[in-house]
């Protein structure tokens, strides 16, 4: 046999190992397959680019988003990219073939809007929802963030109640649903539905602390509202008044650190050419005279006393001619300039698998009067991790210690502040000649409420939510969230009033210690199913329960006679008196959600909660919560296409009932029995213990519901240049919860149920505008207007409210409606006040009083104009209120034309008095006699409360990016904050948002309450 070729058989082998060689290399490379996906909506991404970094080997998805790249080597880093989505890198760091990828879209070709338990894009959005920007509202002087959305959107009324840092603002969401149930909307931070009730205890003259304080604005990074029923029926028996929902600030993956600061500096003041005019010591007595000599010659009997007349000559029984009095000011002793400061600091960023953000905070604020101020002090903790590609989790922590120190700045004849600053005389002097404080009139000495009331409260609160997600599928369309929330709320008070004053004189002192406790925790599980079927069809799934309880708990003790004033602790007092209260109510809810869209272009939503409340009676202990929403993006149709001033046109509208049960006894469907009730024993030995019935079972109480119809129009204009939102809406409450009468045979007066209607309609519209756009100028605008129209629709029996009966809800007419007498004119010549005389019988009688506008405006809104221009910028933003009724009760009380003597100060409008025939004016004669000053609730006293106000100026100016970088700074801003520099209305009084009480039926009645300040801070933002 020939032996083979050695030539040949080298080749051979050559070839054989050539062809190995090539078979080994193209085995050493790894193909690398997956989905690319958006991370919301989880809609497959059709043409993005996948690349391996640093090499030309790369891919772009097909029309199911797949990809399919080979990698030589690891570790690499991928690469991926599509228009209008931010661009990742991703490390791969060991061997894999399956990797499905997220992208982002950019927000600046769209914006990110949370739902319930969910987000969506904004232009997929069904529901009625606002998204304000905190940026524009948290350098405003005030504690809470409820109080800076003032004017920012559509629908959301907010009213500052007084000017007292901390204290309660009022809210109102497309209108009042209620009267006796709460009417605030539901606020949820970071997942937790948290307290936002009020848990003074302490008599602070009608007035209420707010517990949202307790949240640091500075943390805030989104603030949305939901407004109408396919965007708040998921929360059911809690979202009849709108749903606010806050999200704080989070760090991103892959981020460097990044910390920022803060500080502002500034003094808030009040205005002072609008604070109360008062007459002088000469015109206040002579007014008294006046007034003693008319009600004289109008009946003489009056005439008898003629020595106790407080004026005239000291021979003929008086205290001295008017024209001798002193005038003293009492007013300019209560007010003051007061110290703002504030300083912020922020740090975050995140690796790959972690991201953090934390937050430190401290703001003071001195109120415009002595001697309140607030202050507050705040930890914020956000952390979320990656534990593995499918499974994550986060936790939002907030813990915040807030200090007040205290006034009773409301109503109080002993002890309010401002009854004893507006309603003594001018003409008593603010000491005895002694040097002993005087008290000539009924209201405490000033200067002794100012220095011997100690009113201080303190909050301890903690906000906490910690979630874990997983992704049931890879491909991440099943997604499991389970989470905890805790809202703890310890608030400590004490009040201490020295033997020196009215409250303390008669005790030897006063002194309460109150110790509340409250407690919320939340557990949810919600599932999400998304699936986009070739960019066509999108499904989206939401299956949830919550578990949700709320208890309170307190201590509440006094005592009076202590040794002297340097003991002030309850347990130094010679008398003691404590008492408990605990409450408590759960709430079991099962919801789900429904949405479909085909295109993009065609949308469908539905919803529906199931809630089962403690508080109701066991025949209506479920509620159930449906609602229905659908719109239509008609910018996406062809025929539209060619229609280029249009950049985008959707209609929508929605259906739903909602419920409300916040704000009502926890046990108010039950029968309830109470100790304390003890029977008396013989005298020298203790009473016997005892118990009686204290409330009525009504096992048919049931939830109030509101069914909201809402129909809505989004358009925008040359590449979104103008942009404006329309909605109309109509809500209608039924099955309120009200008292009602029942016989006094049963031993009771009332017991609650179900009865009445409210509706609510209007008109909301929304534009926003870029005026101009240029590289070095811009001019934005933002504006909204809304018209909300109330109306009582059905009420058995009115109810009334506030001081002298003033506001009435009644059957036919709007809520906070004010009851009046009509003084319709002063007769030129004898300068008696005419009334009107509703029912004819010649007589003025209480029949005679009628409804007389309401507290509710009819229209409110707010401007904003943004200018920027090189480094600077300028934003300048109006608030205003159009067609409510405020009644001035300082003016009832201080325009009595003289008739209450010493009792009270005399307003100066009331030197407008009629004084001779042919005078003209709307001020009557002066006399005890008759209606002239005998009726208080006199429409002379209701006024126009309508006001535009330029709530803040803030200029800034950012320094130059290509200075800050040389030093290794981010960037530098300083800007200037002027808050309520200018306000227009025709009310006399200070402020026309001011109400003297928080109880929410008791609206539009302006007594002793001090105006929102003036203010003005400059401030440093410096972000490393």
């Amino acid at each position: 046999m020939k032996k083979p070729d050695k030539l040949l058989n080298t080749k051979l082998w050559i070839a054989l190992l050539f062809i190995t060689g090539i078979q080994w290399a193209a085995y050493s490379q790894t193909t690398l397959k997956g989905i690319v996906t958006d991370e919301i909506t989880k809609e497959t991404i059709i043409g993005a680019i996948v690349q391996v970094k640093g090499t030309s080997v790369g891919t772009a998805t097909d029309v199911d988003g797949y990809y399919e790249v080979r990698v030589d080597s690891f570790p690499c880093k991928i690469v991926v990219s599509y228009i209008g989505y931010v661009t990742r890198q991703i490390d791969v760091n060991a061997a894999a073939t399956e990797l499905n990828i997220t992208l982002t879209l950019k927000t600046d070709e769209s914006e990110i809007v949370i739902v319930g338990y969910d987000t969506q894009r904004k232009e997929d959005v069904v529901g009625s929802i606002v998204k304000i920007d905190p940026e524009e509202t948290k350098n405003i002087p005030v504690a809470s963030f409820d109080a800076q959305l003032q004017g920012k959107a559509a629908g959301v009324q907010v009213n500052s109640q007084n000017g007292i840092p901390g204290d309660a603002v009022v809210v109102r969401i497309r209108g009042a649903s209620t009267i006796n149930a709460s009417a605030d909307p539901l606020y949820i931070i970071d997942g937790v539905f948290i307290n936002n009730e009020s848990m003074s205890t302490v008599d602070l003259g009608g007035k209420a602390t707010s517990p949202l304080a307790d949240i640091n604005p500075a943390d805030i990074e989104n603030i949305e509202v939901l407004k109408d029923a396919s965007a708040t029926a998921i929360y059911g028996s809690r979202g009849a008044n709108g749903v606010v929902i806050v999200t704080t600030k989070r760090g991103n993956y892959e981020q460097k650190p990044t910390l920022t600061f803060t500080t502002t500096q500034g003094a808030a003041w009040a205005d002072k050419s609008r604070l109360w005019k008062q007459t002088t010591g000469p015109e206040h007595a002579t007014l008294v005279n006046e007034a003693w000599i008319n009600s004289g010659v109008d009946n003489p009997s009056l005439n008898q006393n003629y020595a106790n007349r407080p004026f005239r000559p000291v021979s003929e029984g008086g205290r001295g001619n008017p024209e001798d009095q002193q005038t003293y000011d009492r007013i300019s002793d209560l007010f003051r300039t007061g110290y703002l400061q504030q300083y912020d600091l922020g740090l975050q960023g995140g690796g790959k698998n972690n991201k953090y953000y934390f937050g430190a905070s401290y703001n003071k604020q001195e109120a415009n009067i002595r001697p309140v101020f607030y202050e507050r002090a705040s930890f914020k903790a956000n952390i979320d991790s990656k534990i593995s590609e499918r499974i994550s989790f986060g936790v939002s922590n907030t813990l915040s210690y807030s200090f007040r120190n205290q006034t009773r700045a409301g109503t109080g004849t002993g002890t309010g502040i401002f009854q004893s600053a507006l309603h003594t005389p001018t003409y008593q002097p603010k000491n005895n000649p002694d040097g002993t404080p005087s008290r000539q009139s009924p209201f405490d000495n000033l200067d002794i409420l100012l220095s011997d009331v100690f009113i201080r409260t303190a909050s301890l609160r903690y906000i906490g939510n910690s979630y874990a997600t997983f992704d049931l599928l890879k491909n991440k369309d099943l997604k499991f969230r389970t989470s905890f929330s805790l809202d703890y709320n310890l608030y400590d008070e004490s009040e201490y009033n020295t033997s020196r004053t009215l409250k303390g004189a008669a005790t030897r002192g006063f002194g309460l210690s109150n110790i509340s406790q409250n407690t919320t925790w939340i557990n949810e599980q919600t599932i999400t199913y998304r699936k986009s079927i070739r960019n066509k069809h999108t499904l989206g799934v939401l299956v949830g329960n919550t578990l949700q309880s709320n208890t309170l708990k307190g201590t509440y003790t006094t005592g009076t006679g202590f040794p002297n004033n340097t003991y002030t602790q309850i347990s130094s007092a010679s008398v003691r008196n404590a008492n408990q209260e605990w409450t408590k109510s759960t709430l079991a809810s099962f919801f789900s959600r429904v949405d479909y869209n085909y295109k993009h272009k065609y949308y469908v939503e539905a919803s529906i909660r199931a809630d089962g409340s403690s508080k109701f009676g066991e025949n209506n202990r479920w509620g159930y919560f449906p609602s229905v929403g659908a719109s239509w993006r008609i910018k996406q149709e062809n025929f539209m296409q060619n229609v280029k001033p249009v950049s985008d046109l959707k209609v929508r509208t929605s259906y739903g009932i909602l419920g409300n049960q916040n704000g009502i006894n926890n046990f108010a469907a039950q029968g309830l029995w109470t100790g304390g009730a003890n029977y008396p024993n013989t005298p020298g030995t203790a009473d016997q213990p005892g118990t009686t019935p204290l409330q009525l079972a009504n096992k048919n109480l049931r939830w109030e519901k509101t069914q909201q119809l809402d129909f809505g129009i989004d358009i925008a204009f040359f590449n979104n240049r103008i942009a404006l939102t329309t909605d109309f809406y109509y809500k209608r409450t039924t099955d309120l919860l009200l008292p009602t009468q029942v016989p006094a045979t049963t031993g009771f007066t009332t017991y609650l149920t179900n009865s009445g209607e409210i509706s609510n309609k209007g008109i909301e519209i929304a534009i926003q505008t870029q005026n101009i756009k240029s590289k070095k100028f811009s001019w934005n605008t933002s504006f909204n207007f809304t018209r909300n129209v109330n109306k009582v629709e059905k009420l058995e029996n009115p109810y009334v409210y506030g001081s002298r009966d003033m506001v009435r809800n009644e059957e036919g007419y709007a809520l906070y409606s004010f009851w009046m007498y009509n003084q319709l004119y002063v007769d030129k010549q004898t300068g008696q006040a005419v009334f009107e005389d509703v029912n004819g019988d010649g007589q003025i009688t209480v029949a005679d009083r009628k409804i007389m506008g309401n507290a509710n405006p009819k229209f409110f809104g707010g401007l904003t104009n943004t200018f920027k221009y090189a480094g600077f910028d300028l934003n300048v933003f109006f608030v205003y209120q159009y067609g409510n009724k405020v009644v001035s009760f300082d003016r009832i009380l201080n325009e009595g034309g003289g008739t209450k003597d010493n009792n009270r100060g005399i307003f100066e409008y009331n030197m407008n008095r009629w004084q001779k025939p042919g005078d003209d004016t709307d001020v009557p004669r002066v006399t005890s006699v008759g209606n002239n000053y005998g009726i208080e609730q006199n429409s002379r006293f209701l006024e126009d409360g309508s006001f535009i106000r330029l709530k803040t100026l803030t200029l800034g100016y950012t320094v130059p990016v290509d200075f800050t970088k040389k030093y290794s700074v981010q960037s530098v801003r300083f800007f200037v904050t002027g808050t309520n520099l200018l306000l227009f209305t025709k009310y006399k009084g200070p402020d026309p948002e001011a109400v003297h009480t928080s109880e929410q039926n008791a609206r539009g009645i302006d007594v002793g309450t001090p105006p929102q300040p003036v203010s003005v801070q400059g401030g440093l933002t410096i972000t490393l």
